[in-house]
This record gives C-alpha cells, structure tokens and sequence, in this order.
C-alpha cells in the first residue's frame, strides 16, 4: 500500500492526473468502499476512503474462521483485479482478507485508516457535503459514497431475563470457531446462513448438543448442484416475475433438498423469491441438512426468554444449554450518520442505492446496503461503475 494510503490524520497528497480540490470521500475500507474508489479512480475522479479502523477489510477479519463466500470466485471479484485461481472457486475468509488488501495496493487507492465518520451534513456554501470524523476534523468533498456495511452492528433481541442468564451468550460475530464449546450443550438463535454454518461447525468441533432455535423456517438450497451454483441461478432469475420464481423455487427444492419435516424443519409455506424480496436469503447448505437428517442439529421453537439458567421457547419448552450464540443479524446503524436527512427507510435502510441519490441529498450515495441473490459483491462491483460513470459526468 502507498504512503498515501497510510496516511491518517485526514491530510492525503493527490495521486498524479487527479487535481480535485475536494474529493468523493468514501466511507468504509471494505469491498463496497474499495470498490467505488477504484471505479471513481478509473474514471478519473479523485476518491479518498475513510476507515475508522488500522486496515481494509475490517468486517471480514473477525468473521468466524470455517467461512468461505457462498458466490464463486469468479462472480465475487471487484473491478480492475481477479481473484487468484489459488483461492478455489469457493474463497476462505482470509484469502477475502488477502484480496482486499492487494485490491487497495493494485489500485493505489487513498485509504486513511483511523478516521471514524460520525455525521455528513451539507456543506455551508452548499456546493458539496461535509463530514464531522474523528478528532474534530471537518472534511469537505464533492460527493460521499456511504459505504459502511449490510453487517455493521449485531443485534441481539432484547428477551426477557437475557442480562440474568447464567449460561454463555455470545452474538454470532464474536464467534471464531467451535473450540470453546468442545463438549458443551450450546443453543444457536436463528437460523439464516451464520447461524446454519456456525450450528454445522460445532458439530464437527465435538460439541455434546446442538440445537437451533427457528423463528421462520427458511428455504435451503445447495450451494451447487451437478457444479452449477445457486449464485449462477439467482442472477439468471433476479428480474423474472415473483410468482415464476417462486414456482420453479418449489419444484427444485422438491428435487434437489430432502423433507426435513420430521426432524422438525418442515418446507417453507412462502415462496423463495417471495422472502428474497423481504430480505430473506435462502441459507446456502454447507452441512446442515446433513446434520439436521442425522439428529446432530436439532431445530426448537423460537427463544421467548431467559429465566437464570433456562431458556424459554416459544412452544413453553424449557432448556438448559451451556452456551447460548445470538446469530440474530445486525443492523445497518445509519441513523447517526445521515438519519437527519431524511435518507433512510422505516427499517434504518437507504431509500435508494447504487447511481441513485436521494431527491433531497443530490451527491449522497449508497452501496452494500442490499442482500441480492444474485451474490453481494457482484452487486458492490455493478454499483462501483455504476457511481463512477455518474459522478464523472457531473463534475
């Protein structure tokens, strides 16, 4: 990485062929912020990435350890950098990690680690945005690009008696791997892709019991099937009708996903792309079926709530795990950067993204805040050019 790119007090040269006075800040050092820096680089406009923490890629160094992108390798890479055919056509966490750090070096990009964004305010003349960061500093740029992060802050429900428990409880993103809970009954809350793969992981770690608390039952598909991935059907599929989707979902669940009703996983009774368009990503099945089938993991009611050592679920069932892990999701947490302008959705989300800005916010953009089936950084890349080819045109 440049010098430049390891500069953190706020005060970056200009990069050769780009004389900007006031720049496209970026905020957030992760693919969606790489990314829109690289294609803004590429069109010549000069984009300064702000991280708040030491390195890119934050985000996914503290991802559990067994994790690999559910999208293939080739349909994952960002613009202007393949990923190394070494990686495998399913890419392991740390070779993400090693990606984005060559990613920010291939492209020269201006990253500024430690410098924390806490509100973005039109500028004074407004001519541009200003950005309240760490230490006091006001930023002025051209345009900002948020870029901060579908998993920013878990969320664990507040359940009733959580705070008495007397077992362990731990969100999923501080779970690194199945070492601590050798031999311990352990209880994962929710049953979307993490909490379905960490539930995998603590059986083959050696725990003594797994169960899975399901508020919805999720439809599950495979990963590949006779090597062509979901990832390739859900991008085939994505702008097809809601109902033709859902009709040909049920017939190749019925095809390539066995019944798990009798080890208490019945089939969903909503369509897939029905629940896509809710925000429900089916869970890609990197080892639960089989361990749902072979009683390994076995699914409950939904946690209700906490009473000392117990956990109460929903059908009045009462258990005792040893430990307990929240895979309960996370929240965007927006509200403090750009809530005041009237930016975002009922549920925290931007109201629009990619080449789109805010009628009210001209200059405001939004990527990585979707989940699509069609692969989350395939869409970071398609919104990268996307911003870029925009703001180049408006400067």
């Amino acid at each position: 990485m440049s010098d430049s790119a390891r500069t953190a007090n706020g005060s970056v040269p200009v990069p050769t062929g780009l004389t900007e006075h006031r720049p496209v800040y970026v905020i957030g050092g992760g693919p969606g912020g790489l990314a829109a820096a690289a294609a803004l680089r590429e069109q010549g406009v000069r984009a300064v990435v702000l991280e708040k923490s030491g390195q890119v890629g934050a985000s996914w160094r503290r991802h559990y350890d067994r994790l690999h992108l559910h999208t293939t390798r080739r349909r994952s890479a960002l613009p202007g950098l393949a990923m190394p055919r070494r990686f495998g056509r399913w890419v392991a966490r740390d070779d993400v990690v090693r990606y984005l750090e060559k990613y920010a070096e291939h492209h020269e990009l201006e990253v500024v680690t430690g410098v924390e964004v806490s509100r973005v305010d039109r500028a004074p003349d407004g001519s541009g945005w200003r950005l309240a960061a760490t230490g006091g500093r006001m930023l002025t740029g051209r345009a900002v690009v948020v870029a901060t992060g579908f998993n920013h802050t878990p969320h664990v429900p507040d359940w009733p008696g959580r705070d008495a428990f007397t077992g362990d409880l731990v969100h999923a993103a501080d779970y690194r791997d199945p070492t601590p809970y050798t031999g311990r009954d352990v209880l994962v809350v929710g049953i979307g892709n993490t909490g379905a793969e960490i539930a995998a992981d603590l059986v083959e770690g050696g725990a003594s019991r797994v169960r899975i608390a399901v508020r919805t039952v999720p439809h599950i598909v495979r990963r590949s099937t006779a090597g062509w991935p979901a990832q390739a059907t859900g991008i085939l599929v994505r702008r097809l009708p809601v109902w033709l989707v859902d009709r040909a979902g049920r017939l190749m669940s019925r095809l390539a996903v066995p019944d798990l009703t009798a080890h208490g996983l019945p089939r969903p009774d909503t369509g897939l792309y029905s629940r896509v368009r809710e925000g429900a990503i089916p869970v890609q099945d990197v080892g639960l079926i089989d361990a749902v089938r072979a009683g390994h993991v076995v699914p409950v009611a939904a946690v209700e709530s906490f009473d000392g050592d117990t956990v109460v679920l929903a059908d009045g069932e009462r258990i005792t795990p040893d430990a307990v892990i929240a895979a309960t999701g996370y929240r965007r947490s927006l509200e403090g950067l750009v809530g005041h302008l009237g930016v975002l959705d009922a549920r925290g989300r931007p109201v629009v993204h990619g080449r789109r800005t805010p009628k009210q916010a001209p200059g405001l953009y939004f990527t990585g805040f979707t989940n699509p089936i069609s692969g989350m950084l395939r869409e970071l890349a398609l919104d990268a050019g996307k911003i870029a080819k925009r703001l180049a045109r408006t400067r």
